[in-house]
């Protein structure tokens, strides 16, 4: 990728060269194209120098992705630029040929093609901006433009002492990588501001190390409920993307990583059950480890089912939507409705009134919001933090609430 992005910087230079070339100052075209060599070329010295950062127990800092997305942010723009370009130039080998054939006797001093004309260069710059702009709004402000994204379902079967009762979700914090303590604390008021019944995480708190989270408790452990506050673990959580110097210290980091959870006030649920009890009636509220088709599997739904009552009223906790996918809504046991995360929409995308579309969705047929399969519900929450690319684009960061209401059987 980065011997394509020098390729594409080549042909940046150039156009960039036939767009300055009439500036009568040379500083100022100097400044314009070597400028834009030294940026973009030493965004991609540094990704390159950067690619060891997940040998060590840090694995990716904030640094680090703000270099990728400095890097992705620029590889796409290129992109945009090199089209435009390309077409201008493929016009100009056509007229080149026509030229060669039609007249009699080609004139020597003329060139075979013709000068790259001024306007294509700038209609390359003008539809770059767009990507440009778009992609650094995302990493500046996108990130941590957090959104509440509310549903109320009906159910026949469930206890009316729950009529109306709501649950805030939120999922895949990625506290390392954060950057801006206060933007996050802006989240977290938006979730404490619903005030619901019940509060539930949906996994991958850290992006590898338990340590990522530590300045962050004191944040996230305001987050309270009536009802308690619940979460399990997502695939990140495991340590499983970072090398260790050995088992014993990744065994040692996810012990760590659970005492987080109990420390911010959270029921970390390993495959079990617990009862949300109101008014002397009951719903059970079921919570597995990560199961995921392409990931880490630990997550045990049977033994998790383990003592719940059959006909009761179920609520899992799963990081991935592919376990619902795969297992939740084919099991004998009715489970009424999943709460997952995990996809992020892949943090960019475009969700208007009537269409919906995100490059995850190649990869995960249900990527957001509500999915509903024979009164089986799944949500799939969008994602609260980020990781990678150090931004979000028109899939933006969540904070869901969703009320549970009895229904006329």
């Amino acid at each position: 990728m980065a011997a394509v992005s020098l390729l594409f910087d080549w042909y940046v230079f150039n156009g960039l060269k036939t767009w300055v070339a009439d500036w009568q100052s040379v500083r100022l075209r100097r400044l314009i194209t070597f400028g834009y060599a030294v940026i973009t070329i030493g965004v991609t010295v540094m990704l390159l120098a950067g690619l060891n950062s997940f040998a060590t127990a840090k694995g990716m800092t904030p640094f680090h992705e703000w270099v990728l997305s400095f890097f992705l942010t620029f590889l796409i723009t290129k992109i945009f630029f090199v089209l435009v370009l390309f077409l201008g130039d493929i016009g100009r080998f056509f007229y080149g040929i026509i030229n060669y054939f039609t007249k009699s006797k080609p004139d020597p001093q003329q060139p075979f093609f013709p000068a790259r004309r001024k306007f294509i260069s700038e209609a390359a710059i003008l539809v770059a901006a767009f990507p440009l702009t778009s992609l650094l709004y995302g990493m500046f402000k996108g990130k941590y433009d957090y959104r509440v994204h509310r549903q109320t379902l009906h159910f026949t079967d469930l206890p009316e002492a729950f009529d109306g009762f709501t649950i805030t979700q939120i999922s895949d914090i990625h506290s390392g990588s954060f950057d801006n303590k206060a933007a996050v604390q802006r989240g977290i008021d938006l979730a404490k501001a619903q005030k619901s019944d019940l509060f539930v995480f949906t996994g991958d708190l850290v992006n590898n190390a338990a340590w990522e989270i530590e300045e962050y408790i004191g944040n996230f452990s305001q987050l309270k409920a009536p009802y308690g506050q619940f979460s399990i673990l997502g695939n990140h959580d495991y340590g499983d993307y970072i090398k260790w110097a050995s088992e014993a210290e990744k065994a040692a980091n996810l012990d760590k990583l659970k005492e987080h959870h109990k420390t911010l006030g959270y029921r970390l649920m390993l495959n079990e059950n617990t009862v949300i009890e109101k008014s002397g009636q009951k719903i059970a509220l079921i919570g597995v480890e990560n199961w995921g088709k392409d990931f880490i599997k630990r997550g045990n739904l049977d033994k998790a089912l383990h003592g719940v009552e059959k006909d009761a009223f179920k609520i899992l906790l799963s990081h991935d939507p592919t376990h619902w996918e795969e297992k939740v809504r084919y099991h004998p046991t009715t489970i009424h409705l999943t709460l997952a995360g995990h996809t992020h929409g892949a943090q960019f995308g475009v969700e208007t009134a009537g269409f919906r579309w995100s490059p995850v969705q190649y990869k995960y047929l249900n990527w957001a919001g509500l999915i509903n399969h024979k009164n089986r519900y799944l949500y799939v929450n969008r994602g609260f933090g980020f990781l990678a690319f150090s931004g979000r684009l028109g899939i933006w960061p969540e904070v869901t609430v969703i009320t549970l209401k009895r229904a006329e059987a």
